[in-house]
C-alpha cells in the first residue's frame, strides 16, 4: 500500500512538472521593466503541487520542468539559464510550502507566500548579477555598459547596476511572484481536493 501511494505521488509530481513545462510556452515580456525577462505561470503548479506533496515533491516538480525544457527546447545559455530557473523556483516555492505545511490556514498560506516572494526576489538579484549577466557578457563579448544601455532603452530610470536592480529585477520578480501567489490563494482549495484524491 505504501509503495502504491509513493508511485502515485511520483506520478503526480511528474504530471505537475509537465504542466509547469507547458505553461513556460505561454510567456510574455514586460518591456517597460526589462528587455530580458519573460513572465509565465510555471510557478503555479510547482506551488500547488508542493502544498500537496511537500517540499520534496515540489523539488521533483521543478526538476521535471527543467528536464523537459532541456529535452524539448535545449539550452541557449550552457545551462546557466536552467540553473537560475531551478534556483528561483526553489527559492520561491520551498519557503512558501514549508511555512504553509506548518501553519495550514489561509493566513499561514499568505505569510508563507510573502516569505517565498522575499527569498525569491533576493535569489533573483544574486543570480542575475553574479550568474546570468556575467555569463552573457563573457559569451557575447559585451560589458555591463551594454547591458545597462539595453535596459535604459526601455526603462529610462535605469542608468547603472544599482538602478537596474531597483527598477528592473526587483519589480519584475515582485510582480510576477505576487501574481502567482494571488492566483494560488484563489484556486488552491478548489483544485486541491480532486488532486489529493489521486494520491490516496
Amino acid at each position: 500500500m505504501k509503495s502504491r501511494t509513493q508511485i502515485r505521488r511520483l506520478t503526480m509530481a511528474a504530471m505537475m512538472g509537465a504542466v509547469a513545462f507547458v505553461l513556460m510556452y505561454f510567456s510574455f515580456s514586460v518591456p517597460f521593466l526589462s528587455p530580458f525577462a519573460d513572465f509565465d505561470f510555471s510557478y503555479l503548479p510547482e506551488l500547488i503541487g508542493g502544498y500537496i506533496l511537500g517540499p520534496i515533491g515540489a523539488v521533483q516538480i521543478i526538476a521535471v520542468k527543467i528536464l523537459l525544457k532541456l529535452v524539448f527546447k535545449g539550452t541557449s545559455s550552457m545551462l546557466t539559464g536552467e540553473l537560475q530557473k531551478f534556483l528561483l523556483s526553489c527559492a520561491y516555492v520551498l519557503p512558501s510550502v514549508i511555512y504553509y505545511r506548518r501553519h495550514k490556514t489561509r493566513r499561514g498560506a499568505a505569510i508563507g507566500l510573502v516569505i517565498g516572494t522575499v527569498v525569491g526576489v533576493c535569489t533573483a538579484i544574486l543570480t542575475n548579477v553574479y550568474i546570468i549577466f556575467p555569463f552573457y557578457i563573457k559569451l557575447y563579448g559585451m560589458d555591463w555598459a551594454a547591458i545597462i544601455s539595453m535596459c535604459t532603452a526601455v526603462n529610462p530610470w535605469i542608468h547603472d547596476l544599482p538602478t537596474m536592480v531597483a527598477f528592473s529585477i526587483i519589480p519584475f520578480n515582485v510582480i510576477s511572484m505576487t501574481v502567482i501567489s494571488l492566483i494560488a490563494m484563489l484556486v488552491y482549495k478548489k483544485i486541491s481536493v480532486p488532486l489529493k484524491k489521486l494520491i490516496q
